[in-house]
């Protein structure tokens, strides 16, 4: 990673090269289309994977186990969201953290699971990829709401 330019990475993804106007196409496509929910990410963002597997995950992966370091990785990137969003916002956000913590942990368990829709059409793995994406969304929602009425009743 650390010899790899970023253009090349951007290609590898994209199968274009970094600012074509085919790119952002072609990652939708790739990571919707991709046979596994960990596959997703390896087309997603790619100029933002990048950054955070060259900084984070590489780094990270040389100290512990990949799945920890998948899990830092992402919840540093969900840190980063929820950082942007509160200074867009001018005031405090926590909830990229904690949803892209849940799928870090699902694209682990997925991986456990040798989860593969290889056999199904585009569509169907777009289907699944983005049930993932809206379901880990969904239970993110449910459990700061659940949060907040907890501590609404305490105080």
């Amino acid at each position: 990673m650390s010899t790899l330019k970023l253009s090349t990475y951007v290609k590898r993804r994209t199968g274009v090269n970094l600012g074509h106007s085919h790119s952002l196409k072609n990652m939708f496509v790739r990571s919707f289309g991709a046979n596994s929910f960990a596959l997703f990410w390896h087309y997603w963002n790619p100029i933002w994977s990048y950054y955070l597997a060259k900084y984070i995950q590489k780094p990270c992966s040389r100290i512990m186990p990949h799945s920890f370091a998948l899990i830092i990785t992402f919840t540093i990137s969900g840190a980063l969201h929820d950082l942007a969003v509160s200074l867009v916002k001018l005031t405090p956000i926590f909830f990229f953290t904690p949803w892209f913590l849940l799928m870090a942990i699902l694209v682990i368990a997925v991986n456990l699971l040798k989860v593969n829709y290889a056999n199904l059409t585009w569509g169907g793995r777009a289907f699944i990829n983005a049930s993932f994406i809206v379901s880990s969304f969904l239970i993110t929602i449910f459990i700061e709401q659940k949060l907040l009425n907890y501590f609404d009743t305490l105080s």
